[in-house]
């Protein structure tokens, strides 16, 4: 039966953590709902005990597309139990637990994490909110909710000009979401070939772009493509390793990298993204 409203069951999922722990910009906070865009849906969530309640401006008869970007389904007590059974993780984990990987869409999570090069978070929420408000088509809101639109494809921000984009606030990162859209739309970028090759290959294909490095690549193939072996190292992430791992002795990038490759197990992803969030949220990580 169709409808706007749907209650997922689902146990051990902390929204608000996951929705503001800086994997997606298109989500802002309520009373007591989170409102956003998933594709081409405009949302609002609510975490009630035993689930999450959703609810869609028209009927819906596919909610699909709303547990897949969740991951809903996925077990999260087992994932938690392939960590390390050490302080910082057990630590992070009490911190948040509950915290999920979010499935986003690669080319939205590509362009947004181009766009969130030496930003903060609200920052470029603030970018990816007028980039889709001047170039995004517009999506059906429910009476009474302000108008938002669907972030724009890459074929409609390939036909722009690289001041068109400037004037939406990005500064030097302007070129670089051109190029990335002009690769896309020309073909010469495969995103959905990606999903069928080793973590190596993809990550080598999307740092061909140029503004594109190895934690931004990481962080859209662990954030769109569930690879969950990548381990995107930012500034937080950095801090962590040092601080929580060799607080006496430094290690160098590489030692560093042979450490993260190593130690954290098959889903060193979701690990990330804990110490990342307990680094960055936390008023004292020990």
């Amino acid at each position: 039966m169709p409808g706007n409203a749907l209650k997922i069951l689902v146990a051990d999922y902390d929204l608000a953590t996951t929705l503001a722990s800086g994997q997606a910009f298109r989500w802002q906070p309520g009373a007591g709902v989170w409102t956003g865009v998933i594709h081409r849906h405009w949302v609002q969530l609510h975490g009630v005990p035993g689930g999450i309640e959703a609810t869609t401006a028209g009927p819906v008869t596919d909610w699909s597309w709303l547990t897949h970007y969740l991951q809903t389904d996925l077990d999260l007590p087992t994932v938690l139990a392939s960590f390390p059974a050490d302080e910082p993780l057990r630590a992070a984990v009490q911190h948040a637990r509950g915290l999920r990987l979010l499935r986003q869409d690669p080319w939205e999570c590509l362009a947004s994490f181009i766009l969130s090069s030496t930003k903060q978070i609200v920052q470029i929420q603030q970018i990816v909110a007028l980039v889709a408000e001047r170039y995004g088509e517009p999506l059906a809101v429910p009476n009474g909710h302000s108008p938002t639109h669907a972030f724009p494809s890459a074929e409609r921000l390939a036909a722009l000009s690289e001041a068109d984009l400037r004037d939406c606030k990005m500064g030097f990162r302007a070129p670089y979401l051109l190029a990335a859209a002009r690769a896309v739309a020309g073909g010469k970028l495969d995103l959905e070939r990606l999903r069928g090759v080793e973590l190596a290959e993809a990550r080598e294909a999307l740092i061909t772009l140029p503004g594109v490095g190895p934690k931004i690549a990481d962080c859209v193939l662990l954030f769109a493509y569930d690879f969950p072996q990548a381990f995107p190292v930012d500034v937080w992430v950095m801090k962590a390793l040092r601080r929580l791992y060799f607080p006496r002795r430094a290690r160098s990038p590489a030692r560093l990298q042979r450490f993260i490759t190593t130690y954290f197990g098959p889903h060193s992803g979701y690990a990330q993204q804990y110490l990342f969030h307990y680094m960055r949220t936390h008023p004292n990580p020990v």
